[in-house]
């Protein structure tokens, strides 16, 4: 791992604003930032010139499902509820470690190439998913245990959890971290949702959840347990007392706004999902106001369908316009910081998230210099209403250029497509 300095580049500060410039990276650590060029430009091993570009904070996906692109395009058109049970829940009973692991390295591939530098990946198999981002040496926060489907009361999700657990947990200087885990209210009894709150506090372990996703299931919810709402009822059970992240709170009322703001819970915002799978739209604006810290996810592709977060920051930026009538709603700062410096706080990351001497060199480089970028009155508007995930030409992590135009570092592209396409015309024949 080698140094790397960016020449009379602009890059985005910790404040949001644009300035022209140096940015040195040393390590994995970014080490220099300035107008001027460093004293010891020389040393740099590897410098690359800034014109028509702009380097920004990797992308944090706050809530993605990375192993489901064998599942892209599989249930289309069907209403939550149906798509878990009658397509999704049957698929995932027949993955392997194998298939898990190769669906992971190809949702890695695309993550990079959209300037992703760190997952939360909510799924099953927690060795095989670990393994494949280890591989291919991006940041991930990756659950113990997912049980869906089934039998909820099967110790199989437990399985090795414990190795697992000491296997991954700060591996490689913390760019790996295993985080707890409860799928749903409605999937997940309350025995199981006391045990994963538990380990969360034993093993002082973060706390991934769904929140409220659908009418559905935030009302049968109320009826379940007397009037209580998701997120009244995971705090009533102690689930918030760990740093927590919720996906959706598309549902969520006045009073679980509250909740959230109280207890320091994050709020993964995938607004793609949530309008493919027409689940709703969550109220960003009032849990902004709360002082949420909302960050943005994907979601799975099987409900996106990719891992473009660029989509996701366009459209946090002009839905919630819409939603409340009001044009000046969210300004781009704040997409930015959800898509960056608050996916990382929400992952217990603090050593990243924005281009500052002493963080870690989780960076992307776009160029600029193409027709959808021009003229520039501003580029923060640019960047969260025109620019592209396609934009992307460079992304690292830790300080090692893992993609840069067109190519992959670590990972082998064209053996992953076809070993995603094997496993999975391996499990369309069991079905």
């Amino acid at each position: 791992m080698g140094a790397v300095l960016f020449r009379n580049i602009q890059y985005l500060t910790p404040d949001f604003t644009v300035e022209r410039g140096f940015v040195g990276v040393r390590g994995k650590d970014i080490v220099y930032t300035g107008a001027v060029e460093p004293a010891d430009a020389a040393q740099y091993a590897r410098q690359i010139e800034g014109g028509g570009k702009l380097l920004l904070p990797g992308l944090v996906n706050a809530h993605t499902h990375l192993a489901m692109t064998l599942l892209r395009g599989y249930g289309e058109n069907m209403s939550l509820q149906d798509w878990l049970f009658k397509r999704i829940f049957p698929f995932e009973a027949k993955l392997s470690s194998e298939a898990i692991y190769w669906a992971t390295q190809l949702a890695l591939a695309e993550s990079l190439r959209f300037g992703i530098t760190s997952s939360t990946d909510m799924y099953m198999d927690v060795n095989a998913i670990c393994q494949a981002a280890d591989d291919a040496g991006c940041k991930i926060n990756a659950d113990l245990m997912a049980p869906v489907g089934g039998d909820e009361q099967s110790e199989k999700p437990f399985a090795g959890a414990a190795a697992a657990l000491k296997r991954w947990h700060g591996h490689d200087g913390g760019r790996i971290l295993v985080d707890s885990y409860i799928h749903a209210e409605y999937t997940t009894s309350e025995e199981r949702c006391l045990l994963m709150a538990d380990i969360a506090k034993t093993h002082n372990l973060h706390m991934n959840l769904h929140l409220s996703e659908t009418r559905l299931e935030h009302e049968e919810c109320k009826q379940r347990h007397n009037g209580q709402t998701p997120a009244a009822y995971f705090a009533r059970l102690g689930v918030f007392d760990q740093p927590t992240t919720v996906a959706h709170a598309v549902w969520v009322e006045p009073e679980d706004i509250q909740i959230l703001a109280d207890k320091g819970v994050s709020v993964a915002h995938n607004p793609v999902s949530n309008l493919k799978l027409a689940s709703g739209i969550a109220p960003v604006p009032a849990m902004l106001k709360a002082g949420v810290n909302v960050t943005l996810g994907t979601d799975g592709v099987a409900s996106n369908n990719n891992l473009n977060l660029y989509e996701e920051m366009k459209l946090m930026a002009v839905l919630h316009k819409w939603g409340s009538q009001d044009p000046t709603v969210i300004t781009p700062a704040e997409v930015l910081a959800a898509a960056t410096i608050n996916g990382a706080k929400s992952q217990g990351r603090d050593n990243t998230g924005s281009i500052e001497v002493g963080k870690r060199a989780d960076l992307q480089m776009l160029n600029i210099d193409q027709p959808h970028m021009q003229p520039c009155y501003d580029l923060l508007c640019n960047l969260v209403y025109a620019a592209q995930g396609s934009d992307v030409e460079l992304t690292m992590v830790d300080g090692q250029i893992l993609y840069h135009a067109g190519e992959f570092a670590t990972i082998d592209y064209q053996r992953v497509v076809r070993e995603v396409e094997q496993q999975r015309q391996n499990i369309l024949r069991q079905l």
